[in-house]
């Protein structure tokens, strides 16, 4: 039968189904079986054969034959993982009720009254002579009897994996055989590579969509702060699914063994399509979704019956959790750090030959998952940490931030990169490896400098501030909290760095500024801690700092001066009223730009039309952070809240208040409550000024003197005076170092479910999974 023919006798089934007003029995296989028994149809065709209009009437106007649509591919799905699917026949009826499936389910989850359907266990109205299922399966909800089935089907031979029998007799019993034996690619806990089988491939990544449409249950729940557990992800990923330890195991090393250059002949993705590229992208999405659901502990769960048997298992009971955190082999991390840093740089790589290697478009995805596998894994983090591997991750992260950042649609991917920065930041061997001389130079819209890492973030985020769009303004906390957690280890910034910070404090210091809006002020502080800390701790290599200190030294004069009279700072308000964006009005007056790379692209905004998908706000910054002060030994002590009313002067941020916000709207609003002199005498008496005041005042003398004496107009003259100079004794005594450490709290987890949906969501666009419907996680947004 022709391709054609399938299609039309398909798209005449569909048209019967939606113009039938009485229930069609459950036992008409001849009317049932034409979805799926007779068809060639691609999972394009479907979603073009089976319109949204339809699918939503035959669920208000005939539901009992929506229901039994549903029940019997579940149906024939559950039949076709008992045996194994051994005819080509059966492995297409596989296919085609996945299809089916993944179109239907959306508009199940979009109706509120709907969403229970696949739970209740007599399956719904209309069907009479279907209990061979319920029977085998101790009436499990439909749910269950679907993602059991389709653990086994991801695991049948000569289906989904290579088959270790041949002969007569090769057809190996599905209920005995050892997944374990089968899973689809070397690397975490499994040695043998089994041969690439690009049949495999397609029917595997068939039913991981399936698969991830049953867990996008979650897109239809509006935001809520609390956890709401997924009963998908819940069933899927508990003892109940005896393939699970296999599955999250092929996943991961399916996604970190990929490699998209191939085997390096130029073009080579235009010669043959790469079929394990959309296995890859389904299994990284699969495992995002799965890792959201961390157990937590089991406090704010209900029991179910398979985490009260197992009382063994320890961690939680999201068993995906549970075996990413118990990785613990020095083999495994290094396969799977290697494998992810390989992918996040595919897009950087550039060659003589334009287009001639293929760019991997889900970096987001890997980001969520690099993010995940340093949250509930702690050894991995300190592993990453060990050695400068850890820089193989952080400069594809930089050029991703300061690509992104004209683009209001890629916001969230400007999050979570600040996010990952922020969260390796509180350990003291990210700031140390920063250290390491930066020689990679991957084309970066950013002025060309020698130097660092440090350096190389130190540029990146003052690009980001001054260039960046308006909306990444409540990222500006935890951009300098970076930078002040890294500071105390940064032995030699240079001179481009140096100046992009003082350049930062020029612009956060303005009266405007600083009475525009009650949180501003936390900006000038965390760069006066940033600089103090390298003052007191790397004073010796940081002769570039020094004399930019100096040079700019009227910048802390006029802080230390800042008038608190309400007539000052009125005047000073509504001499910038005009120009609400002051942040990037300075930056772009007083920075002295420089030629970019070679072989960079300016950041762009987005293409007018494309879609967006809208995120909740993130904590304010003492929300996401805990302080900790690191002893003599290097080790942290937690700063307990208590103690912070009794800080010294040297903790400024020892009473932040929520975050800022330097909208417009929001400036203005804010302006009454700012100017009052009370809260600007309440922080300026606090303000860190003392370490630096005293390196002026022993330094600027002695330059200026050096300077008369000799007649010297040459910088490297001062700088080669500096870097010889101590000040020894001469300074206040080294304030203890305060790192504010990353934690994970409600707000956080609401604004990764709502932007790792996001990023599904538009992702998934051949087929459009959940185009058009009812989404209630977030909004589609049009640029």
């Amino acid at each position: 039968m022709g391709n054609t023919d399938s299609k039309l006798n398909f798209r005449k089934a569909v048209i019967q189904l939606t113009t039938k007003t009485q229930p069609v029995e459950a036992t008409d296989d001849a009317f049932w079986d034409q979805f799926w028994a007779d068809t060639a149809t691609t999972v394009q065709d479907v979603f073009a054969l089976v319109p949204a209009a339809e699918i939503r009437a035959v669920r208000e106007e005939s539901p009992s034959n929506l229901a039994t649509l549903c029940y019997k591919a579940v149906e024939k799905l559950v039949q076709a993982a008992e045996s194994g699917c051994p005819l080509e026949k059966e492995k297409q009826i596989v296919l085609n009720c996945s299809r089916m499936l993944t179109r239907i389910l959306p508009y199940i989850f979009e109706d509120q009254d709907w969403r229970g359907f696949f739970w209740s266990t007599v399956p719904g109205a209309g069907r009479t002579g279907v209990n061979e299922m319920d029977d085998d399966e101790g009436a499990r909800p439909l749910a269950e009897s679907l993602l059991l089935a389709m653990a086994d089907l991801l695991f049948c031979p000569d289906f989904t994996v290579n088959s270790h029998r041949r002969g007569p007799d090769s057809v190996e019993d599905m209920q005995t055989m050892d997944s374990c034996e089968y899973i689809w690619e070397a690397g975490v806990g499994f040695a043998q590579s089994p041969p690439l089988n690009y049949i495999h491939d397609l029917n595997r990544t068939e039913l991981l969509r399936l698969l991830l449409t049953c867990f996008s249950e979650a897109m239809y729940l509006p935001p809520s702060s609390d956890t709401i557990l997924n009963p998908w992800v819940s069933f899927f990923c508990s003892t109940e699914n005896r393939h699970a330890l296999p599955l999250f195991t092929s996943l991961v090393n399916v996604v970190c063994a990929y490699d998209p250059v191939g085997y390096g002949i130029p073009y080579n993705h235009l010669l043959f399509s790469d079929y394990r590229e959309q296995l890859v992208e389904q299994a990284v999405q699969i495992l995002i979704v799965t890792l959201e659901h961390d157990g937590g502990g089991l406090a704010h769960r209900p029991p179910s019956p398979s985490s009260m048997e197992d009382q063994d298992s320890v961690g939680p009971d999201n068993l995906f959790v549970n075996y990413l955190s118990r990785i613990h082999r020095e083999e495994d991390y290094d396969f799977v750090l290697k494998g992810l840093a390989r992918l996040l740089v595919n897009p950087l790589m550039q060659t003589y030959l334009p287009n001639s290697t293929k760019k991997i478009q889900f970096h987001q995805e890997l980001l969520v998952l690099f993010w995940k596998l340093c949250d509930f894994n702690k050894k991995f983090l300190f592993f990453v940490l060990k050695s400068s591997d850890v820089l193989d991750i952080l400069v594809p992260i930089l050029f991703y931030l300061n690509d992104a950042r004209a683009d209001q649609s890629r916001v969230g991917l400007m999050h979570i990169g600040v996010f990952i920065l922020l969260l390796l930041s509180g350990e003291r061997n990210f700031g140390v490896r920063l250290n390491k001389p930066y020689s990679v130079h991957v084309p970066m819209d950013i002025p060309v400098f020698t130097g660092t890492h440090a350096d190389l973030l130190i540029v990146v985020f003052h690009k980001i501030i001054t260039s960046g769009h308006q909306r990444l303004q409540p990222l500006f906390d935890c951009l300098l909290t970076i930078v002040v957690n890294v500071s105390p280890y940064l032995k030699s910034l240079s001179m481009v760095a140096a100046n992009k910070l003082l350049h930062l404090l020029e612009a956060f210091s303005t009266n405007w500024f600083l009475f525009s809006a009650s949180q501003n002020h936390h900006l000038v502080f965390f760069l006066l801690e940033a600089f103090n800390n390298i003052i007191q701790y790397q004073f010796d290599g940081n002769c570039n700092l020094v004399y930019a200190i100096i040079r700019k030294r009227n910048l802390f004069h006029q802080l230390a001066n800042l008038p608190t009279d309400p007539a000052s700072i009125q005047k000073a308000l509504l001499r910038k009223r005009k120009s609400p964006d002051a942040i990037t009005g300075i930056s772009r007056t007083s920075s002295q730009e420089t030629v970019s790379m070679e072989g960079s692209r300016p950041a762009v905004p987005a293409e007018p039309g494309t879609l967006k998908t809208s995120l909740v706000a993130i904590p304010a910054i003492d929300k996401l952070t805990e302080k900790s002060q690191v002893s003599e030994d290097g080790t942290m002590i937690s700063v307990l809240k208590m103690e912070h009313s009794h800080a010294s002067h040297h903790t400024p941020q020892a009473d932040h208040t929520p975050q800022a916000d330097h909208t417009p709207q929001a400036v203005h609003s804010a302006i009454v409550g700012a100017s009052d002199t009370e809260s600007v005498l309440s922080w300026k008496c606090k303000l860190p000024l003392q370490t630096i005041m005293r390196l002026l005042q022993v330094l600027v003398p002695q330059v200026e003197k050096i300077c008369i004496d000799k007649g010297l107009t040459d910088e490297s003259e001062i700088l080669k005076f500096l870097q010889h100079g101590t000040l020894v004794g001469l300074l206040p005594v080294p304030h203890p170092i305060l790192i504010r450490k990353y934690q994970a709290n409600a707000g956080t987890a609401m604004w990764f479910r709502t932007y790792m949906w996001g990023v599904v969501y538009l992702r998934n666009v051949d087929p459009p999974i959940w185009y058009d419907t009812d989404v209630r996680l977030f909004e589609i947004q049009k640029m």
